[in-house]
């Protein structure tokens, strides 16, 4: 038995072989190992590529185009907001003036004392100017010491400020306006005109019975019925004086107008104030036909008198549509229509071209009477004889009844 070493093919030599196994031994250490690391986490992994289908990938892109949409849209908004927080505290949108000359007529008035800055402010709440600071800057530029006269101006709504400003820089066009309602008893009219023009109501009253400076007939016991109403604008400088006479000379166009001849001014001036307290326009023409029947037919049934209410408690300074059966028979009121025939001794109110026309243009008819049954809406009806008559008054006192304190 020999002692001869074993042989080990890991000492072997190139030539013996060693190479070819031990490049079998690494291949499979390879082997191995790269299945492990494919078992494990690691960068490898986080690398790895996977396929991604059409549908994934468009889904995808629709998600990021939404994405950057909502965020613009958020931004948008965003910015929106400090615009319109900004806008709104510096007046950026606040419109500045308005183009032309304006649009609806208006009348404007400016008190004394008043400044361009009060003044302003009323143009813009009334929206004849779009910007009351607009219009100051407007005014101070063309005329910086100078102001705007107290008085009624004519302007219209949604002027330029230079427009407006042209209107009331032009001295002419600062007046007085007044405005006189039909009816109206001339006391009450000396006092409209006097807070319209600010000239004392004594200076008014001054001339109440001087009817001969204006050429009104001596027939009239004082200016009643002759100060016509209506609107007026009256020249800053105008007297009392001068304001009566236009007054006056307005009523006397009216009775040319529609050729009522001098001599009878007195009988359709006087006819005309009762009408307008007896009826309402629609019906002035029966009202005032009513009444010359009774005063041309005076051996009628109504013997020649009107019996007008209104004429009544002119006469007693009183406001009341009631009278009653003492003062129907008081005859120490020249007014009173009740206990004395034909016409009062003068008007009532200053009527206006309606009734005058009316009271030149009568109506007709064979009536006597006439009642307004509903005060409301001035429903009035007419009966030629007393008994038709009853029966309107008894309309007119269910009414009353209905309403109570209507009629006294």
């Amino acid at each position: 038995m020999s002692d001869q070493p074993r042989d080990n093919k890991a000492n072997r030599g190139p030539e013996q072989g060693g190479a070819k196994d031990s490049a079998t031994s690494g291949g499979l250490l390879s082997t191995l190992e790269a299945d492990d690391k494919s078992r494990r986490p690691g960068l490898s992994g986080a690398f790895e590529h996977h396929d991604v289908s059409p549908e994934m990938a468009a889904r995808q892109k629709r998600r990021s185009r939404a994405s950057l949409a909502t965020a613009i849209a958020l931004f948008i908004a965003a910015l929106l907001i400090v615009v319109a927080v900004l806008g709104s505290a510096f007046g950026l949108f606040e419109r500045k003036d308005y183009n032309g000359e304006g649009d609806q007529d208006v009348n404007f008035t400016v008190g004394d004392g008043q400044s361009t800055g009060q003044i302003a402010n009323s143009l813009e709440s009334e929206d004849i100017v779009a910007n009351a600071g607009y219009f100051i800057e407007t005014f101070q530029e063309r005329y910086p010491e100078d102001f705007i006269q107290p008085g009624d101006y004519q302007l219209k709504t949604q002027m330029s400020s230079d427009a407006a400003i042209d209107v009331m820089m032009e001295r002419d066009e600062a007046t007085h306006y007044a405005a006189v309602p039909q009816t109206q008893r001339i006391d009450d009219t000396f006092q409209t005109l006097s807070e319209s023009t600010g000239i004392d109501t004594s200076e008014f009253e001054a001339f109440k019975e001087d009817t001969d400076r204006f050429g009104v007939p001596e027939e009239f016991p004082t200016l009643e019925g002759w100060l016509h109403p209506g609107e007026y604008r009256f020249p800053l400088d105008a007297s009392a004086e001068q304001i009566i006479q236009e007054m006056v000379d307005r009523t006397k166009g009216t009775l040319n107008n529609n050729e009522v001849p001098e001599d009878q001014w007195f009988r359709v001036i006087t006819v005309a104030s009762l009408v307008e307290f007896e009826g309402v326009p629609d019906i002035y023409p029966e009202v005032a036909g009513a009444i010359y029947n009774r005063i041309d037919r005076p051996d009628d049934e109504t013997n020649g008198l009107i019996q007008s209410d209104a004429s009544v408690t002119y006469g007693l300074g009183k406001r009341s549509y009631h009278v009653s059966d003492e003062e129907k028979r008081d005859k120490s009121n020249p007014y009173n229509t009740f206990a004395h025939p034909g016409l009062p001794v003068g008007p009532i109110g200053s009527p206006g071209d309606e009734s005058i026309k009316a009271a030149a243009n009568p109506d007709e008819n064979d009536y006597y009477y006439w009642v307004t049954v509903n005060l409301d809406t001035g429903e009035t009806k007419f009966a030629e004889n007393f008994e038709e008559h009853n029966r309107n008054v008894d309309e007119y006192q269910q009414w009353c009844a209905d309403n109570e304190g209507r009629c006294s």
